[in-house]
């Protein structure tokens, strides 16, 4: 196994161009795993960890830049404000090691349907930075993933960056597993609402073969605030409204059996997520925080 180890971003740039096979690592806590475990063998190995700009956050052009070695402790403790949801999934990743290390990058690149980090990212809107020696391109996380642990990265790309709009509501992240933490989420679901807009996202994990929003849960709730004038007034949705919104949100998922759960109880659990989530977003927005 061969192992590069540029100094810069120009230079790891040039070494994926030279060797597209080459695999990025920076925190390696999905691929050490697999490399231990005999389940992956790549012929080359791309080490990011001395590029320092990767491990960096700031804000540009008003919305919030993260670099893709950021891990998810700085994610947790600095950006709970701007990216509540994603803060939320971070403190929701593995163990106080493992979020010392992992990174929304790495999370991003290894494309699992269980990703803590995707819901969130789907429901804040983000924009995967990739870039290569051909040049730099945005895409958006919803077309980011194009099946189980396949992504939209070329063979010369890396991930540079992700960009994510500051939260414009609250926004809720809620996960189902055998514990808060350290574990593979059974499922996930985020929620953000966006005030100014009148919108409403959602991002679903480990509930499909990708990550994935729930459109018509997303439609059908904006329409019930925006006819109700909810928003307005801050009224919660009518019961009879949370649970239809649950019920498409279920609707959405295409999941399986597995050793974590089955394909009809991961449907029933989204749908219970969804309704707590919708809850304590209202419950935010009626108090006028950012997140619940």
């Amino acid at each position: 196994m061969d192992f590069l180890r540029p100094a810069t971003w120009e230079e790891a740039l040039a070494a994926k161009a030279a060797h597209p096979e080459a695999v990025p690592i920076a925190g390696g806590t999905d691929l050490m795993v697999e490399l231990n475990f005999g389940r992956r063998r790549p012929a080359c190995l791309l080490d990011l960890g001395r590029i320092g700009e990767l491990a960096r956050w700031h804000r540009e052009k008003g919305a919030v830049r993260l670099g893709a070695a950021v891990p998810y402790r700085e994610i947790a403790a600095a950006l709970g404000g701007p990216l509540p949801a994603l803060a939320h999934a971070a403190r929701a990743v593995g163990s106080p090691q493992i979020r010392n290390r992992g990174t929304v990058g790495g999370n991003l690149g290894t494309a699992s349907p269980a990703g803590d980090a995707h819901p969130a990212l789907l429901a804040a809107g983000a924009a995967v930075e990739a870039a290569s020696v051909r040049g730099t391109r945005l895409i958006p996380v919803e077309e980011f993933f194009t099946g189980p642990r396949r992504n939209a990265l070329a063979a010369d790309e890396l991930i540079r960056a992700v960009r994510i709009d500051p939260a414009g509501g609250p926004q809720e992240f809620a996960k189902v597993g055998t514990r808060n933490a350290m574990v593979v989420a059974v499922c996930s679901f985020a929620l953000a609402l966006d005030e100014a807009g009148r919108s409403v996202r959602t991002g679903i994990g480990s509930a499909a073969p990708t990550p994935r929003r729930a459109r018509e849960a997303e439609e059908f709730l904006a329409g019930v605030l925006a006819e109700g004038g909810h928003w307005e007034d801050r009224r919660p949705p009518p019961p009879s409204a949370a649970r239809r919104f649950a019920e498409l949100a279920a609707a959405a998922c295409a999941p399986i059996d597995d050793v974590r759960g089955s394909a009809a109880y991961r449907r029933h659990a989204v749908a219970v997520l969804a309704r707590r989530t919708l809850d304590r977003t209202w419950t935010a927005y009626r108090g006028g925080e950012r997140c619940a």
